[in-house]
């Protein structure tokens, strides 16, 4: 069964084209492999920042805080 799949039209300043150029000639791969697989990299980063984020924004609404001995451990431990 064919993966679904949508078009997405971008705009590229001129060196970021000619890079990705340069990679589709020294890798063999088309633009679109490059790009989706540069695109899909960037997301998931993108997204475990968000979820770790929002982990400790959940831990705050909680007042699941360290308390100032487990702060003064942590400065203890790096020579602050």
């Amino acid at each position: 069964m064919p993966t679904a799949e949508k078009i997405l039209n971008v705009r590229l300043p001129v060196e970021l084209h000619s890079q990705l150029e340069q990679l589709v000639q020294a890798t063999g791969r088309t633009k679109s492999f490059l790009t989706v697989e540069a695109l899909r990299s960037y997301v998931s980063q993108e997204q475990w920042q968000i979820a770790d984020i929002q982990a400790g924004m959940d831990e705050a609404d909680r007042g699941d805080f360290a308390s100032a001995d487990e702060v003064q451990a942590v400065f203890a431990k790096h020579g602050h």
